[in-house]
Protein backbone atom coordinates (compact mmCIF):
# COMPACT_ATOMS: atom_id res chain seq x y z
CA UNK A 1 0.00 0.00 0.00
CA UNK A 2 1.63 3.35 -0.99
CA UNK A 3 -0.35 6.33 1.09
CA UNK A 4 0.54 9.49 -0.78
CA UNK A 5 -0.01 12.91 1.27
CA UNK A 6 2.22 15.44 -1.08
CA UNK A 7 -1.00 17.28 -2.17
CA UNK A 8 -4.59 16.80 -2.80
CA UNK A 9 -3.53 17.03 -6.79
CA UNK A 10 -2.49 13.37 -6.63
CA UNK A 11 -6.16 12.37 -6.86
CA UNK A 12 -7.69 10.01 -9.66
CA UNK A 13 -10.66 10.00 -11.05
CA UNK A 14 -13.56 7.83 -9.17
CA UNK A 15 -15.08 4.85 -11.45
CA UNK A 16 -18.12 7.05 -11.30
CA UNK A 17 -16.45 9.86 -12.50
CA UNK A 18 -14.92 8.13 -15.52
CA UNK A 19 -18.26 6.97 -16.57
CA UNK A 20 -19.27 10.94 -16.56
CA UNK A 21 -16.57 11.93 -18.21
CA UNK A 22 -17.06 8.74 -20.79
CA UNK A 23 -20.72 9.80 -21.87
CA UNK A 24 -19.92 13.68 -21.71
CA UNK A 25 -21.07 15.93 -25.10
CA UNK A 26 -18.08 17.54 -26.72
CA UNK A 27 -17.54 20.13 -29.55
CA UNK A 28 -14.63 22.95 -30.15
CA UNK A 29 -14.73 25.35 -27.34
CA UNK A 30 -12.54 27.63 -29.23
CA UNK A 31 -15.75 28.33 -30.98
CA UNK A 32 -17.61 27.93 -27.73
CA UNK A 33 -19.52 24.85 -29.26
CA UNK A 34 -18.78 22.76 -26.50
CA UNK A 35 -21.92 21.83 -24.66
CA UNK A 36 -20.11 20.58 -21.73
CA UNK A 37 -18.17 23.46 -21.03
CA UNK A 38 -20.51 25.96 -21.37
CA UNK A 39 -22.72 23.85 -18.58
CA UNK A 40 -20.18 23.79 -16.53
CA UNK A 41 -19.65 27.60 -17.06
CA UNK A 42 -23.00 28.31 -16.33
CA UNK A 43 -23.05 26.51 -13.51
CA UNK A 44 -20.68 27.92 -11.66
CA UNK A 45 -21.50 31.12 -12.45
CA UNK A 46 -25.16 31.11 -11.39
CA UNK A 47 -23.55 29.43 -8.02
CA UNK A 48 -21.30 32.75 -7.28
CA UNK A 49 -24.51 35.00 -8.96
CA UNK A 50 -22.25 36.02 -11.73
CA UNK A 51 -22.91 36.67 -15.36
CA UNK A 52 -19.80 35.46 -16.32
CA UNK A 53 -17.27 32.14 -16.20
CA UNK A 54 -14.56 30.60 -18.14
CA UNK A 55 -13.20 27.05 -18.06
CA UNK A 56 -9.40 26.97 -17.51
CA UNK A 57 -6.67 24.03 -17.75
CA UNK A 58 -5.31 25.06 -14.50
CA UNK A 59 -5.64 27.20 -11.20
CA UNK A 60 -2.39 29.52 -11.81
CA UNK A 61 -3.35 30.74 -15.82
CA UNK A 62 -6.89 31.24 -14.09
CA UNK A 63 -5.24 33.69 -11.29
CA UNK A 64 -2.87 35.32 -13.90
CA UNK A 65 -5.33 36.45 -16.41
CA UNK A 66 -7.36 37.98 -13.25
CA UNK A 67 -4.21 39.63 -12.72
CA UNK A 68 -4.15 40.91 -16.41
CA UNK A 69 -8.07 41.81 -16.19
CA UNK A 70 -7.47 44.50 -13.35
CA UNK A 71 -4.18 45.44 -13.55
CA UNK A 72 -1.98 47.60 -16.29
CA UNK A 73 1.38 47.12 -16.82
CA UNK A 74 3.85 49.17 -13.96
CA UNK A 75 1.23 48.63 -11.31
CA UNK A 76 0.97 46.52 -8.14
CA UNK A 77 -0.80 43.91 -6.49
CA UNK A 78 -1.48 43.33 -2.79
CA UNK A 79 -0.98 40.40 -1.55
CA UNK A 80 0.43 38.19 1.42
CA UNK A 81 3.87 37.08 1.61
CA UNK A 82 2.60 33.39 1.69
CA UNK A 83 0.22 33.84 -1.74
CA UNK A 84 0.42 31.71 -4.08
CA UNK A 85 0.47 34.20 -6.90
CA UNK A 86 3.74 35.44 -5.49
CA UNK A 87 5.53 32.37 -4.74
CA UNK A 88 4.39 29.37 -6.74
CA UNK A 89 3.14 30.42 -10.25
CA UNK A 90 6.70 31.23 -11.46
CA UNK A 91 6.83 35.41 -11.44
CA UNK A 92 3.63 35.40 -13.81
CA UNK A 93 2.29 38.66 -12.49
CA UNK A 94 5.42 40.34 -13.39
CA UNK A 95 5.97 37.99 -16.83
CA UNK A 96 2.46 38.23 -18.32
CA UNK A 97 1.16 41.22 -16.97
CA UNK A 98 4.47 43.41 -15.99
CA UNK A 99 3.09 44.54 -12.47
CA UNK A 100 4.68 43.66 -9.17
CA UNK A 101 3.44 42.35 -5.42
CA UNK A 102 3.22 44.81 -2.53
CA UNK A 103 3.68 41.71 0.08
CA UNK A 104 1.57 41.89 3.63
CA UNK A 105 3.43 40.35 6.64
CA UNK A 106 0.18 38.33 7.61
CA UNK A 107 -0.95 35.19 9.52
CA UNK A 108 -0.98 32.26 8.28
CA UNK A 109 -1.32 34.08 4.64
CA UNK A 110 -4.20 36.50 6.30
CA UNK A 111 -4.15 40.00 6.92
CA UNK A 112 -6.13 42.74 7.94
CA UNK A 113 -8.54 45.97 6.19
CA UNK A 114 -5.90 48.06 8.09
CA UNK A 115 -2.82 46.60 6.73
CA UNK A 116 -4.02 46.82 2.62
CA UNK A 117 -4.56 50.60 3.94
CA UNK A 118 -0.95 50.69 4.78
CA UNK A 119 0.34 48.79 1.68
CA UNK A 120 -1.82 51.33 -0.42
CA UNK A 121 0.88 53.57 -2.39
CA UNK A 122 0.90 57.47 -2.53
CA UNK A 123 -0.46 58.54 -5.37
CA UNK A 124 2.26 61.04 -6.28
CA UNK A 125 3.86 60.29 -9.89
CA UNK A 126 7.06 58.22 -8.73
CA UNK A 127 5.43 55.35 -6.82
CA UNK A 128 3.80 52.60 -8.63
CA UNK A 129 -0.05 52.33 -8.71
CA UNK A 130 -1.94 50.15 -6.78
CA UNK A 131 -4.77 48.37 -8.52
CA UNK A 132 -5.73 45.63 -7.05
CA UNK A 133 -6.12 43.19 -3.75
CA UNK A 134 -5.73 39.48 -3.73
CA UNK A 135 -6.77 37.16 -1.48
CA UNK A 136 -6.01 33.19 -1.27
CA UNK A 137 -8.95 31.43 0.59
CA UNK A 138 -7.87 28.67 1.76
CA UNK A 139 -3.92 29.42 3.05
CA UNK A 140 -2.14 27.38 1.18
CA UNK A 141 1.11 27.94 3.11
CA UNK A 142 -0.85 28.82 5.98
CA UNK A 143 -1.83 25.53 6.62
CA UNK A 144 -5.30 25.37 5.12
CA UNK A 145 -6.08 28.32 7.00
CA UNK A 146 -9.44 29.79 6.24
CA UNK A 147 -10.45 34.09 6.38
CA UNK A 148 -12.91 35.32 8.85
CA UNK A 149 -15.29 36.72 6.30
CA UNK A 150 -16.09 40.17 8.22
CA UNK A 151 -12.14 40.89 7.46
CA UNK A 152 -12.59 39.75 3.86
CA UNK A 153 -16.02 42.54 3.94
CA UNK A 154 -13.49 45.09 5.61
CA UNK A 155 -11.44 45.03 2.92
CA UNK A 156 -14.18 45.06 0.42
CA UNK A 157 -14.54 48.40 2.13
CA UNK A 158 -11.13 49.28 1.10
CA UNK A 159 -11.01 48.60 -2.11
CA UNK A 160 -14.39 50.24 -2.72
CA UNK A 161 -13.03 53.52 -1.21
CA UNK A 162 -9.49 53.70 -3.21
CA UNK A 163 -11.10 51.95 -6.44
CA UNK A 164 -9.25 48.69 -6.45
CA UNK A 165 -10.26 45.50 -7.83
CA UNK A 166 -10.50 42.37 -5.35
CA UNK A 167 -9.41 38.94 -6.52
CA UNK A 168 -9.90 35.49 -4.50
CA UNK A 169 -7.83 32.82 -5.28
CA UNK A 170 -9.62 30.30 -4.49
CA UNK A 171 -8.27 26.87 -5.44
CA UNK A 172 -9.46 25.31 -1.87
CA UNK A 173 -12.25 27.69 -1.45
CA UNK A 174 -14.80 24.33 -1.42
CA UNK A 175 -12.87 23.45 1.62
CA UNK A 176 -13.73 26.77 3.64
CA UNK A 177 -17.67 26.84 2.76
CA UNK A 178 -17.21 23.12 4.41
CA UNK A 179 -15.53 24.15 7.30
CA UNK A 180 -17.08 27.63 7.69
CA UNK A 181 -20.77 26.85 6.45
CA UNK A 182 -20.11 29.44 3.98
CA UNK A 183 -22.15 29.81 0.54
CA UNK A 184 -20.50 30.20 -3.02
CA UNK A 185 -22.92 33.29 -3.24
CA UNK A 186 -21.55 35.31 -0.20
CA UNK A 187 -17.91 35.18 -1.78
CA UNK A 188 -19.97 36.18 -5.30
CA UNK A 189 -21.22 39.43 -3.83
CA UNK A 190 -17.54 40.16 -2.40
CA UNK A 191 -14.89 39.44 -5.10
CA UNK A 192 -14.33 40.92 -8.44
CA UNK A 193 -13.19 37.82 -9.58
CA UNK A 194 -13.11 34.42 -8.31
CA UNK A 195 -10.69 31.68 -9.31
CA UNK A 196 -11.98 28.01 -8.52
CA UNK A 197 -9.98 24.78 -8.46
CA UNK A 198 -11.83 21.66 -9.39
CA UNK A 199 -8.59 18.84 -9.42
CA UNK A 200 -7.29 19.41 -5.82
CA UNK A 201 -10.40 18.63 -2.86
CA UNK A 202 -12.56 18.10 -5.64
CA UNK A 203 -10.22 15.37 -7.44
CA UNK A 204 -10.75 16.37 -10.88
CA UNK A 205 -7.95 15.24 -13.27
CA UNK A 206 -7.82 18.81 -14.45
CA UNK A 207 -9.39 22.47 -14.13
CA UNK A 208 -10.35 25.67 -13.00
CA UNK A 209 -12.86 27.79 -13.10
CA UNK A 210 -12.90 31.97 -13.48
CA UNK A 211 -15.59 34.11 -12.65
CA UNK A 212 -16.47 37.85 -12.55
CA UNK A 213 -19.17 39.80 -14.26
CA UNK A 214 -19.37 40.39 -17.80
CA UNK A 215 -18.03 43.53 -17.78
CA UNK A 216 -14.40 42.78 -15.86
CA UNK A 217 -14.53 39.49 -17.34
CA UNK A 218 -14.87 40.81 -21.35
CA UNK A 219 -11.21 40.02 -22.47
CA UNK A 220 -10.63 36.98 -20.00
CA UNK A 221 -10.90 34.50 -23.79
CA UNK A 222 -8.83 36.49 -25.00
CA UNK A 223 -6.20 36.89 -22.83
CA UNK A 224 -6.90 32.82 -22.26
CA UNK A 225 -6.16 32.13 -25.96
CA UNK A 226 -2.64 34.84 -25.11
CA UNK A 227 -1.79 32.84 -22.49
CA UNK A 228 -2.03 29.42 -24.84
CA UNK A 229 -5.04 28.02 -22.78
CA UNK A 230 -7.56 27.28 -25.26
CA UNK A 231 -8.85 24.22 -25.95
CA UNK A 232 -10.65 21.89 -27.95
CA UNK A 233 -13.19 19.31 -27.09
CA UNK A 234 -12.34 19.53 -23.28
CA UNK A 235 -16.14 18.95 -22.15
CA UNK A 236 -14.24 15.44 -21.18
CA UNK A 237 -12.79 17.24 -18.53
CA UNK A 238 -15.40 19.60 -17.93
CA UNK A 239 -17.72 16.70 -16.82
CA UNK A 240 -15.86 15.80 -14.18
CA UNK A 241 -16.09 19.30 -12.70
CA UNK A 242 -19.93 19.12 -13.02
CA UNK A 243 -19.60 15.33 -11.22
CA UNK A 244 -17.71 16.58 -8.49
CA UNK A 245 -19.89 19.77 -8.10
CA UNK A 246 -22.80 16.84 -7.51
CA UNK A 247 -20.84 14.30 -5.39
CA UNK A 248 -17.17 15.84 -4.01
CA UNK A 249 -18.16 18.48 -1.95
CA UNK A 250 -19.79 17.55 1.13
CA UNK A 251 -17.41 14.66 1.61
CA UNK A 252 -15.06 17.40 2.25
CA UNK A 253 -15.39 17.47 5.77
CA UNK A 254 -14.13 13.55 5.90
CA UNK A 255 -10.81 15.47 4.62
CA UNK A 256 -10.69 17.78 7.81
CA UNK A 257 -11.27 15.28 10.13
CA UNK A 258 -8.63 13.31 9.23
CA UNK A 259 -6.32 16.04 9.07
CA UNK A 260 -7.39 17.03 12.89
CA UNK A 261 -6.63 13.30 13.38
CA UNK A 262 -3.07 13.51 11.81
CA UNK A 263 -2.83 16.17 13.89
CA UNK A 264 -3.33 14.62 17.30
CA UNK A 265 -0.86 11.98 17.19
CA UNK A 266 1.87 14.55 15.67
CA UNK A 267 1.36 16.77 19.12
CA UNK A 268 1.98 13.29 20.93
CA UNK A 269 5.40 12.87 19.41
CA UNK A 270 8.14 14.12 20.89
CA UNK A 271 10.11 14.87 17.61
CA UNK A 272 7.24 17.84 16.74
CA UNK A 273 7.88 21.36 17.99
CA UNK A 274 4.50 22.64 16.72
CA UNK A 275 1.41 21.94 15.02
CA UNK A 276 -0.27 25.09 12.60
CA UNK A 277 -3.73 25.00 13.56
CA UNK A 278 -5.61 22.53 11.45
CA UNK A 279 -9.06 23.72 9.82
CA UNK A 280 -9.42 21.79 6.75
CA UNK A 281 -7.06 19.42 5.06
CA UNK A 282 -3.84 20.87 5.18
CA UNK A 283 -1.03 19.95 7.82
CA UNK A 284 1.61 22.17 8.45
CA UNK A 285 4.30 20.87 11.64
CA UNK A 286 7.63 21.88 12.05
CA UNK A 287 10.30 19.34 13.50
CA UNK A 288 12.54 20.09 16.52
CA UNK A 289 16.34 21.35 15.83
CA UNK A 290 17.56 18.26 16.73
CA UNK A 291 15.86 15.63 13.82
CA UNK A 292 16.34 16.83 9.88
CA UNK A 293 13.30 16.88 7.73
CA UNK A 294 14.98 15.02 5.27
CA UNK A 295 15.59 12.25 8.22
CA UNK A 296 12.06 12.23 9.09
CA UNK A 297 10.18 12.37 5.26
CA UNK A 298 12.66 8.97 4.52
CA UNK A 299 11.31 7.33 7.36
CA UNK A 300 7.66 7.46 6.50
CA UNK A 301 9.09 7.00 2.63
CA UNK A 302 10.96 3.64 3.86
CA UNK A 303 7.05 2.63 4.61
CA UNK A 304 5.52 3.52 1.04
CA UNK A 305 4.40 6.91 2.62
CA UNK A 306 4.67 10.17 0.69
CA UNK A 307 4.89 13.50 2.14
CA UNK A 308 6.72 16.81 1.21
CA UNK A 309 9.17 18.98 3.08
CA UNK A 310 9.06 23.13 2.67
CA UNK A 311 12.39 23.88 4.24
CA UNK A 312 13.24 25.15 6.88
CA UNK A 313 12.04 21.97 9.08
CA UNK A 314 8.67 22.82 8.15
CA UNK A 315 6.75 19.83 6.56
CA UNK A 316 3.45 19.52 4.73
CA UNK A 317 0.41 16.57 5.02
CA UNK A 318 -2.50 17.02 2.31
CA UNK A 319 -5.45 14.99 2.99
CA UNK A 320 -7.86 14.27 -0.10
CA UNK A 321 -10.63 12.00 -1.81
CA UNK A 322 -8.24 8.78 -2.46
CA UNK A 323 -6.65 8.49 1.13
CA UNK A 324 -9.01 6.43 2.23
CA UNK A 325 -9.55 4.79 6.13
CA UNK A 326 -7.19 1.74 5.33
CA UNK A 327 -4.43 4.59 4.50
CA UNK A 328 -5.40 6.65 7.25
CA UNK A 329 -5.44 3.73 9.98
CA UNK A 330 -2.48 2.56 8.72
CA UNK A 331 -0.81 5.93 8.61
CA UNK A 332 -1.59 7.30 12.72
CA UNK A 333 0.10 3.85 13.41
CA UNK A 334 3.51 4.20 11.46
CA UNK A 335 3.19 7.80 12.94
CA UNK A 336 3.34 6.27 16.59
CA UNK A 337 5.96 3.43 15.86
CA UNK A 338 8.81 6.11 14.17
CA UNK A 339 12.14 6.00 15.58
CA UNK A 340 15.24 8.09 14.63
Amino acid sequence: MIVDLRSDTVTKPTPEMMEAMMAAKVGDDVFREDPTVLELEERIASMFGKSSALFFPSGSMANQVAIKLHTNPSEQVICDKYAHIYNYEAGGASFHSGVSCKLIDGYRGMFTANQVKEAINPPQYYYSHTSLVEIENTTNKGGGACWDFKELERIKEVCNENQLGYHLDGARLWNALVAKEESTQQYGGLFDTISVCLSKGLGCPVGSVLVGDADIMEHAIRYRKLFGGNMRQVGFLAAAGLFALDHHIERLQEDHDKAKEIGAVLKELPVIKSIEPIETNIVIFELNSGVEEEVFVNALKEKNIHIIGMGGGKLRIVTHLDYTSQMHDYFLLSLKTLKF
